[in-house]
């Protein structure tokens, strides 16, 4: 029986902001490195580039007919404005769809407010030549003493459309500039573009078979810029190396390899690498684990799975078998285990969820995480693990059913972009 005492520690010692790229997220990974050594393993790290920014300066302001400072946050890698700024005409185009920019057929000179920025909306910003778009944010109750704006960058499917300097403006200016028909805007905007380097760290337990099938387990160690990350994604972290710990010196009949993947958080970057850089070993792998987000006291537990119905079949099998209550889903895990999926590879994704905490935010500490549900999610994944690990023939086929090729499509904007790509 695992009382999970071990991976809160763990979640403990890894509650900062581990940014992608950053020497936050270098220090988490030497301290996953640290704890595969301590348990008698070995580990390498795989770099990888990322592409980065930093703001310089920028600011927001209503200028006509009433003066307004507007607390903003801008998208990285949309570009940035002349020095000194641009001044804009301003227009709300709620949805950002044709109907909404009717009569707009040239967006030079306009800044642009929508309320949520989607791959269409951004492409039609794009086509009509924007010169700036602003994204609301939040509630029309969230200030900056409660809530942060999140820093955000443009998705690589995004900037192939080309960049638009952006921001996120919070609710409640936004409700003002358009409850007092704000007319003109003033927008600053100076920030630096380029790349740095993240890294994977990798880890294997050699099957005792001497087959070549490998399965996988992944977890993200980065995290956002606000709040410690402990739930998003330090726990998942921790779910593997105490599952690394318990196979270590009782390896099961195939390979498992261990991925602590760095820069989820801006695009999965990390396990896009991997799957990229390593044909050979994703050609070998028969099967996905992923662990994102667990350890909550309040629940309930989820499994996603990513492949057919009889993976679909066997897992909720498996959750009647061990007792172990979860919500079972078949759709594409918004994680690490999604690229791995893309390259036909079965996937199962193992969280734990709440409504009454938070990620992505300040509020996503140690608090609302507690050390009993962490060990009884190991227990459950440690006899999933082995029971796939172990068979005889594996019970799943290296498959990918249409339905989930569609949702991977769509996960990936491959049904939008289509010649963009």
């Amino acid at each position: 029986m695992s009382d999970g005492k071990y991976q809160y520690e763990l979640v403990k010692n890894l509650s900062f902001v581990r940014f992608g790229g950053t020497d936050d997220e270098r220090r988490a990974g030497d301290i996953l490195m640290s704890e595969v050594e301590k348990a008698g393993g070995s580990g390498r790290f795989m770099e990888f580039s990322i592409p980065a920014w930093e703001f310089k300066s920028y600011s927001a302001r209503v200028t006509e007919p009433f003066e307004r400072s507007l607390d903003v946050e801008p998208y990285g890698l949309s570009g940035q404005l002349p020095e000194g700024g641009s001044d804009f005409k301003f227009l709300y185009a709620e949805r950002c769809t044709p109907e909404d920019l009717c009569g707009y057929d040239d967006l030079s000179g306009f800044a642009v407010l929508i309320n949520q920025l989607d791959y269409d909306a951004y492409k039609l910003l794009c086509e009509r030549h924007a010169g700036a778009f602003l994204v609301v944010y939040g509630k029309y109750y969230d200030t900056p003493d409660t809530t942060d704006i999140l820093p955000r960058s443009l998705r690589p499917e995004f900037l192939k459309l080309g960049k638009i300097p952006g921001f996120m403006v919070r609710a409640s200016d936004a409700t003002e500039m358009v409850r007092l028909k704000a007319e003109k805007i003033h927008l600053e905007l100076r920030q630096w573009e380029g790349e740095h380097v993240s890294r994977n760290l990798i880890a294997e337990i050699p099957g005792t078979s001497g087959s070549p099938e490998t399965i996988v387990l992944t977890a993200h160690y980065d995290s956002v810029l606000v709040g410690t990350g402990s739930w998003d994604n330090a726990t998942g972290a921790a779910a593997i190396m105490a599952l690394y710990r318990d196979f270590i010196n009782n390896p099961p009949a195939r390979t498992l390899r261990f991925i602590w993947c760095g820069s989820e958080e801006q695009g999965l970057f990390g396990s896009h690498a991997y799957v990229r850089d390593n044909p050979q070993e994703v050609e070998n792998t028969v099967f996905c684990f992923n662990f994102d987000m667990n350890g909550t006291v309040l629940g309930p537990n989820r499994i996603t799975v990513t492949g057919n119905e009889a993976l679909l079949s066997m897992a909720s099998q498996i959750s009647r078998e061990l007792g172990f209550s979860a919500n079972i889903s078949q759709r594409v895990h918004s994680s690490d285990s999604a690229p791995f999926a893309d390259a036909g590879v079965p996937a199962v994704g193992i969280s734990r969820g709440t409504t009454s905490a938070e990620i992505h935010s300040r509020h996503d500490v140690l608090y609302p995480l507690c050390p009993e549900q962490m060990g009884a999610l190991e227990e459950f994944a440690a006899a999933f693990i082995g029971r796939i690990a172990n068979a005889v023939f594996m019970p799943v086929d290296r498959v990918m059913p249409e339905n989930m090729k569609k949702e991977l499509d769509k996960y990936f904007l491959r049904d939008k972009a289509g010649d963009e790509k």
